[in-house]
């Protein structure tokens, strides 16, 4: 068997595994973690031209899995905001009655997420999208269910507007062409009626899921509500996929027809989210739901770097800026979830307030949220000041004075309140501070946000494996023989 399907059949053992050993499921991520993540790094040290048919079928009727460097980078992230995601979940004891079976129901669901995220980063298949999309959804709804039933029905409800909108795409599509697989649609696709409403459906289904500004709604309340295993994983995968599907459409199936103006609405989108994210923010009292509307502001970046790589003569610094912000923000972002959850726990409330002596009690977990923080804000030499340099670049070669202007405005942003956050762990405490201290679960966000960091000295590198089969490069992925 090749990598490429073995990232995403371990994970779907593992989940019937987990569904199968009950409480004793909590244990299979000792041996899920390193696994994957050896699969992982063997995925992105594949040739170039890495590639799968599954089952004897060719094209169009067989399903492509192809590695490209989108893929092997948010492939490769996963594994390790998983597999640290879950060794903290495992040093975390259960606090009242119910929390037991929660935490057996928490085991399944993070594999079913692990192995939709997979199958969604590698299929070029537009109906198998759809199937990893519905794959996620149903994890990152009963993730978020743990926290409020409300908040994980209200993301229910607009998820399942998203799944509609854009399986009627697929819909159209398959009508059109006879064919969803996205390499064969780049030869094929006219820009005729029924090939732009099918891409505006799919479109407007993926933001949705993205939590795109103004379709970012069901995000604030759901994240903020999760446990913080939850969170972290809500916030660092389950938005990704939505965004690396639009890349697959936009970029490599229909660049012909996603024209300036529509990859302009796009960019504003992405800026007036960074801009929105970043104030609400700034607002909050509550820590969760500062750093759930961080993540508004983040994804934001996304989409503002769609103009940005399209417009380029040479279109590799965008393309690894935005690649590179989605990875740095995965890392980041989970930490930063992490280390709160231990925060609030430690500080007896949810409030920023509340926060005071935290800096003296548990400074490694601290020192992980602070790390965090300086990878979102974009200060060297973190993983987030090589993406936002590489967007700020691109924006600047092209005139783009705009785009340039939020990409600054919202790190200065970003370090307001995140700072704001970091400057009332070292007020006095006003209560005796009962630190919640354990290895696992104060080194899982320490590493995560070590790795954001760390992930600043690597730009070359990661840069040359973001290119890796990237649409401008070389015509579509090579093709293999079907598997025997």
């Amino acid at each position: 068997m090749s990598p490429l399907d073995l990232v995403v059949a371990v994970p779907l053992c593992c989940m019937v595994a987990a569904l199968m050993l009950g409480r004793a499921a909590r244990w299979l991520i000792l041996l899920a973690a390193p696994l994957m993540a050896g699969l992982a790094l063997w995925l992105a040290l594949l040739p170039p031209d890495a590639a799968y048919l599954v089952g004897q079928w060719e094209l169009p009727l067989g399903i492509l899995l192809r590695a490209d460097g989108v893929a092997r980078l948010m492939i490769l992230t996963t594994a390790l905001v998983i597999g640290a995601v879950g060794l903290h979940a495992l040093a975390e004891p259960p606090e009242k009655p119910g929390h037991a079976a929660q935490a057996e129901t928490f085991w399944p669901l993070v594999y079913l997420l692990w192995a939709g995220a997979n199958a969604g980063f590698l299929t070029t298949d537009l109906f198998n999208l759809y199937v990893t999309l519905e794959m996620v959804s149903l994890a990152a709804v009963a993730l978020a269910a743990m926290g409020s039933l409300a908040a994980a029905l209200r993301y229910f409800m607009i998820a399942l507007l998203g799944s509609l909108a854009y399986l009627l795409g697929v819909a159209l599509i398959v009508a059109r062409y006879d064919t969803v697989d996205v390499t064969l649609l780049a030869q094929l696709a006219e820009p005729d009626l029924a090939t732009l409403m099918a891409l505006g459906l799919m479109t407007a289904g993926l933001l949705i899921k993205a939590a795109l500004f103004p379709m970012h709604g069901w995000l604030p309340p759901a994240h903020a509500a999760a446990p913080a295993p939850a969170s972290a994983l809500l916030s660092a995968i389950a938005v990704k996929l939505g965004f690396v599907i639009l890349v697959r459409l936009w970029f490599e199936a229909f660049p012909a027809i996603t024209g300036p103006a529509a990859l302009q609405v796009l960019g504003g989108l992405g800026a007036a989210a960074v801009l929105y994210g970043s104030v609400q923010a700034m607002r909050q009292d509550r820590l969760k739901a500062l750093v759930a509307y961080s993540t508004v502001a983040q994804v934001g970046y996304l989409f503002l770097a769609f103009p940005l790589v399209a417009g380029a003569i040479d279109p590799g610094d965008a393309w690894a800026g935005m690649t590179l912000q989605a990875v740095a923000h995965m890392l980041a972002k989970a930490a930063m979830f992490l280390a709160a959850g231990l925060m609030l726990k430690a500080a007896a409330g949810d409030r920023i307030a509340d926060l005071g002596g935290l800096a003296q009690a548990m400074p490694l977990t601290v020192t992980a949220f602070g790390l965090a923080a300086v990878s979102l804000m974009g200060l060297p030499p973190s993983g987030g000041f090589t993406a936002k340099f590489l967007l700020l670049t691109a924006a600047i070669e092209q005139g783009a004075y705009l785009y340039a202007g939020v990409l600054i405005l919202g790190g200065l942003l970003a370090a307001v309140y995140l700072f704001g956050a970091l400057a009332a762990c070292f007020a006095p405490a006003t209560t005796p501070r009962a630190p919640v201290t354990s290895g696992l679960r104060t080194a899982a966000p320490l590493a995560l946000a070590g790795l954001a960091i760390v992930m600043g000295f690597g730009g070359t590198a990661l840069v040359e494996l973001s290119a890796i089969a990237a649409p401008w490069a070389e015509p579509a992925a090579i093709l293999p023989e079907p598997a025997p």
